[in-house]
């Protein structure tokens, strides 16, 4: 099993930028997730990167304005944030999976954090 703990959301306004971080511990992790909860609407994917980051994946609402990252070395996944909309206002979660396709289903993944909330504010 491994933990995930996710920090950086915050309250921002329109047009600003955050920058997620989500801490792995515990075992050896291949690919990472970012989904998204905003309320009344169900969990949904929003970026992925491979074990070697090579491969990364973003729904469309966010291509051209989020940057998922990570570095192996301190265990850490990011998600730069930039041009922030009201409608990117949801809980952020960190997922971790074993295999080695960046998946965009929340069932692929076995692992999550507890969340982060992200607030824009127009």
């Amino acid at each position: 099993q491994v933990q995930l703990v996710e920090s950086g959301g915050g309250l921002v306004q329109a047009g600003n930028s955050l920058k997620l971080s989500c801490a792995a511990s515990g075992r050896t992790f291949s690919t990472m997730g970012w989904f998204r909860q905003a309320p009344g609407k169900e969990r949904e994917f929003v970026a992925g990167i491979s074990r070697t980051g090579i491969s990364t994946s973003y729904t469309d609402a966010v291509k051209g304005r989020f940057t998922i990252s990570r570095d192996n070395a301190k265990n850490t996944v990011y998600l730069q944030m930039n041009s922030l909309k009201p409608e990117d206002t949801a809980v952020y979660y960190c997922a971790a999976d074993r295999s080695i396709v960046v998946h965009t289903t929340p069932d692929a993944y076995d692992s999550w954090g507890q969340g982060t909330q992200v607030t824009v504010s127009s």
